[in-house]
């Protein structure tokens, strides 16, 4: 059974230990475009991130027999995705262990961000993604209820970072 709790201070490490297995596991299918090649725990920015969100109170990590399996970040937009005219709830990260891909950890997780967004009588949930490559990951947001909206691109030094901001409503 998938349990849902706040995320303390001392998740950051596991955070960052999902992102970096996530990266090896993108790296190894030829997969460099969504999140480069270099560990995210490597990265400052990337340590400050995931502590301002856990600071912030949006983290929740998702665990199986009290192992952590996956987490979810849930905040405001960042500073590239198109401006709403109405309250919404951002999805800012999730993140599962690779080894239970597949397991519904995802789903579940997002099920928690609509349930936070109900809690908060917020009906609109976004979130984006990388939609580069065979937008696999736009069609997993799509399977999951979210609408493809607004496209757009990230510069970076090494060029475009191709993404994707989905939507859903809630009733």
């Amino acid at each position: 059974m998938i349990t849902i709790r706040p995320a303390t201070p001392d998740d950051a490490a596991v955070i960052l230990g999902m992102l970096d297995r996530a990266v090896e596991w993108l790296v190894a299918g030829g997969r460099t475009g969504q999140w480069g090649t270099e560990p995210f725990s490597a990265d400052p920015h990337r340590r400050t991130q995931a502590d301002g969100w856990i600071a912030g109170g949006g983290v929740h990590i998702a665990e199986i027999d009290a192992a952590p399996v996956g987490a979810l970040a849930v905040g405001s937009a960042p500073a590239y995705a198109t401006p709403v005219d109405e309250p919404e709830l951002y999805i800012n990260l999730l993140v599962t262990e690779r080894a239970w891909q597949g397991s519904g950890v995802g789903a579940r997780l997002l099920d928690h961000a609509r349930d936070i967004a109900r809690d908060r009588g917020v009906t609109l949930v976004r979130v984006d993604c990388y939609a580069g490559d065979d937008r696999k990951l736009v069609r997993y947001y799509e399977r999951q209820g979210f609408t493809a909206t607004d496209p757009f691109g990230v510069e970076l030094p090494d060029g475009t970072w191709p993404g994707q901001t989905l939507e859903q409503r809630l009733s």
